[in-house]
């Protein structure tokens, strides 16, 4: 793997060096999914392009997500068909060419509850959910098929009898959404971006009227930067109102809706396959992922801090009840390992038509917003892209830099053949058990790591030849290695304690501790390639132990209004 895909310490100094003296072609402002594809799509047609963002990568909406790339069955009951043809097809190219491996099949059912209408009409829409992933070339998924009641106890064995009539199984796929993030952004620094995490936009350059570029700041230093381009991009998400009032307008008006999703380990629930169960507003997920079941989403309006969605009691409790309405063994709080909520951004259409004010309208039922993406030209200079959905990024990456690159290049996207970092399937050279190179690892071991990193596992490789003991397990978490922690730092960009435990390695959500236990020993190797002293280490241990009991106090409030009341101003980035 070439150097330039390397998010490193080193690369980060680089990057704030090229800042002030580049003029780019493209500043995009925001680290999220689509933010992470609109550098990568300019990168990939010969711009130079740089990336800013103010968090970690995917900080944000795009590690909070249900982790399904799908078309959005439930969009069919809408007659979305464009909506849900785009998203299929964008499932297909990341199955096959973009980023097979990190993408993966996931099979669903759909449990049925009432009478032979109900096999008829939900049928009719899974049916038509495969015609339409066909409809630009081959499915590469299996097609549905119908369960009666001995099917159903095959595949969800721990669903109650009484309380289902068959079922209808399906295939979407899925992914690690902060993982995958990350993966884009190198694969756009590899083709020349320059990513620079933890810098806000504090102000835009203009000239003439027309914006020229951005002020950012070094949130880790205070010094301020300013990066000259020819256009700049908003793909901030919920935060694109934010940057558009730096002109001094606000057109896009994006809906911020805050979904919740509880995480659960994977022997609580006996089934083959997820499941989708239709509730009294939308559609409940129960979706396996690793070793555990994620299951989710609300769907609210949410007016509150945009930094620190909150899951409270009430939130929990919906995501029980309904999925304990089909469980033989009920689900209990006890049961839960891991919460985490995400804000949605939703683009109000009706509304940015009528330049209506953001504060208007919030109490709208965010389930009846489209998720459709809308790209609009600010003022001259600046770009914005809002809406959509995480399955759909590489289309709203490409809508976004067509608009921007008007007047710089006449070059068409490419990343629709275009493989993401790390997608490809691993050679058996790499896994092989006699390799002396993996300094006596366990077969299954070096497995598991190939599993997680795919090619990219020799970077791994090159990292234990150099020091041994990193072939070591954690432990507070056995069943990583040490290896993994400084990878993060020295290739995955990560800088503080958070971007290791809640998107790297998935540790804040899938431990009853949220990753507690293992954060003083994590911290301590990412010590030395960051250059922290002993004080640096326990403030980022510290920060991170008081956001886990901030967030832990907020789950137990009754509502959002108390659960961010009871939040006093915890600094964790939640995954």
């Amino acid at each position: 793997m070439s150097d330039r895909a390397v998010l490193s310490p080193a690369s980060r100094a680089d990057a704030l060096a090229a800042l002030d003296s580049e003029v780019f072609d493209i500043v995009v402002v925001g680290g999220g999914i689509t933010g992470a594809g609109a550098a990568l799509d300019a990168a990939s047609r010969g711009l130079r392009v740089a990336l800013v963002e103010r968090h970690d990568l995917a900080a944000g909406t795009s590690s909070r997500s249900s982790k399904l790339i799908h078309g959005g069955l439930r969009y069919l009951e809408r007659l979305d068909i464009r909506l849900v043809m785009e998203a299929l097809h964008e499932r297909g190219a990341m199955l096959g060419e973009v980023a097979p491996g990190l993408v993966e099949p996931v099979a669903f059912v759909i449990p049925l509850t009432a009478p032979i209408w109900q096999r008829a009409y939900l049928g009719a829409g899974v049916a038509l959910y495969d015609l339409l992933a066909s409809a630009r070339g081959a499915n590469p998924l299996p097609r549905h098929r119908h369960l009666g009641r001995r099917g159903m106890r095959r595949v969800l064995p721990g669903v109650r009898a009484d309380s289902v009539r068959g079922g209808i199984m399906f295939w979407d796929a899925q992914v690690d959404d902060a993982r995958h993030t990350m993966l884009v952004a190198r694969t756009a620094a590899l083709h020349g971006a320059v990513i620079c995490t933890r810098t806000e936009v504090t102000a835009l350059l203009r000239d003439r009227g027309a914006v020229s570029g951005v002020e950012v700041t070094d949130v880790e230093t205070g010094v301020a930067h300013h990066a000259h381009a020819r256009c700049v991009v908003n793909a901030t998400g919920v935060w694109s109102d934010d940057i558009e009032r730096l002109v001094g307008d606000e057109i896009v008006n994006v809906r911020a809706a805050k979904g919740v999703h509880i995480v659960v380990p994977r022997d609580r629930i006996d089934a083959n396959a997820g499941m989708v169960l239709r509730t009294e507003k939308s559609v409940l997920f129960v979706i396996p992922w690793h070793d555990h079941w994620l299951i989710g989403t609300t769907d609210t309006p949410w007016a509150l801090d945009r930094d620190h969605p909150v899951a409270p009691r009430a939130d929990i409790d919906y995501l029980l009840d309904r999925v304990n309405v089909v469980l033989a063994h009920p689900l209990s709080t006890d049961d839960i390992v891991g919460v985490f909520a995400g804000l949605r951004p939703l683009v109000d259409l009706r509304a940015a038509r009528r330049r209506a004010p953001r504060s208007s309208g919030t109490s709208t039922d965010t389930t009846k917003i489209s998720r459709e993406h809308v790209v609009r030209t600010v003022v001259p200079g600046l770009v914005t892209i809002a809406g959509g959905k995480y399955t759909t990024y590489r289309r709203m990456a490409a809508d976004a830099i067509d608009a921007a690159a008007v007047g710089i290049t006449n070059t068409p996207s490419r990343t629709r053949h275009l493989a993401i970092v790390g997608s490809r399937p691993p050679t058996t050279a790499v896994v092989a058990e006699n390799d002396a190179t993996w300094q006596g690892l366990d077969a299954a071991v070096v497995a598991a790591l190939t599993h997680r990193h795919g090619p990219l596992v020799d970077e791994l490789r090159s990292l234990i030849a150099a020091d041994v003991s990193l072939t070591r397990p954690l432990g507070g978490a056995p069943d990583l290695l040490r290896v993994e922690v400084v990878h993060a730092v020295m290739h995955e960009g990560a800088r503080h304690l958070d971007d290791v435990l809640a998107r790297r390695t998935r540790l804040a959500i899938t431990r009853a501790d949220r990753g507690v236990g293992v954060a003083r020993e994590i911290a301590l190797l990412m010590a030395p390639p960051l250059g922290w002293d002993t004080e640096t280490v326990a403030r980022e241990v510290a920060t991170y132990v008081a956001a886990v009991a901030s967030d832990l106090e907020a789950e137990g409030a009754p509502d959002d209004a108390t659960a961010m009341a009871r939040r006093p101003g915890a600094n964790l980035v939640a995954p």
